[in-house]
């Protein structure tokens, strides 16, 4: 009974439905092309689809053989057809421009003075750059540490008159009257028994005339950083020096801080004179030959 008094349609509602209106494709009084298309969508429903198109004709400089080339003849399947790309075989893409530039060389940055300096040593064979204050690999001159670190260019060697077990060493033979041969004497080893000059930079004598302390009692683990942290806090300390084995590097319990005001070692030896350190009890004396200990 549903199916006899549903409405029937029309013959001629069926061919409308079935038939779609044919496209317009026009171009106006400005040069603006129109295109409307009719489609049915995936819903089934009837769509109208309108495109307008604008062509600016644009005007570049190329090179002339490229001018030329865009005027072969074309031959193949292409042969007989007009002078350009052909749009339904043929796409068109934009355009790359490669720009060159005289001084594209490798991505590799340049050496510096200093680099080249060092690459020219090393090639040389003088060894690796080694600053003689803080160890690093740079120039002595440009090290950063120098105005902290001024008195460690002789930390590696005892203070004079100790060898590496904290004894006097001996006297060296005696010098020469005079030179023979023609060969060059220094001034401390020439006759008249002066010993080594005096030190330009420091008046009164040399850097070894600085009041040191002997630090013994330390374990053989200690560094030379170890002992200018502990012992700086009380004064400005010019050099460190721990007694090792020659062999093996080991450190022999001892150790030398040499600082550059009396007042501030004495303050360091009354201070650090029994105190613990490293599970050791340290023991901090001036530095005097093996006679007068």
């Amino acid at each position: 009974m549903a199916a006899a008094n549903a409405i029937k349609t029309s013959w001629a509602d069926d061919v409308d439905e079935l038939e779609t209106p044919k496209g317009e494709d026009y171009v106006d009084e400005n040069g603006i092309r129109t295109t409307v298309e009719y489609s049915i969508n995936d819903e089934g429903k009837k769509v109208k689809i309108t495109r307008k198109i604008k062509r600016v004709l644009q005007k570049a400089v190329v090179d002339h053989s490229v001018a030329e080339r865009k005027t072969w003849a074309k031959f193949g399947q292409e042969k007989g057809n007009k002078p350009g790309p052909d749009r339904a075989t043929t796409t068109v893409g934009e355009n790359v421009y490669l720009k060159l530039s005289p001084g594209n060389k490798s991505s590799e940055p340049e050496q510096t003075a200093e680099q080249s300096v060092k690459a020219n040593l090393a090639k040389a064979g003088a060894g690796k750059v080694v600053c003689r204050l803080c160890k690093g690999d740079h120039f002595t001159a440009k090290c950063p540490y120098k105005d902290s670190l001024s008195g460690l260019d002789g930390a590696d060697t005892p203070p004079a008159g100790l060898d590496d077990t904290g004894t006097p060493a001996e006297s060296a033979a005696a010098a020469p009257a005079a030179s023979t041969g023609g060969k060059y004497v220094p001034p401390s080893m020439r006759g008249g028994g002066r010993g080594p000059g005096e030190a330009m930079g420091r008046p009164g004598g040399s850097r070894d005339d600085l009041p040191t302390l002997r630090v013994t009692n330390i374990s053989e683990d200690t560094q030379e950083d170890d002992l200018r942290d502990l012992f700086g806090g009380f004064g400005r300390v010019a050099r460190v020096y721990v007694g090792r084995d020659r062999e093996t590097r080991a450190g022999k319990g001892f150790a030398f801080v040499s600082f550059e005001d009396k007042a501030a070692a004495q303050k360091a030896m009354e201070k650090m004179h029994g105190r613990g350190y490293d599970n050791l009890i340290l023991n901090v004396q001036w530095s005097q030959p093996r006679e007068q200990r």
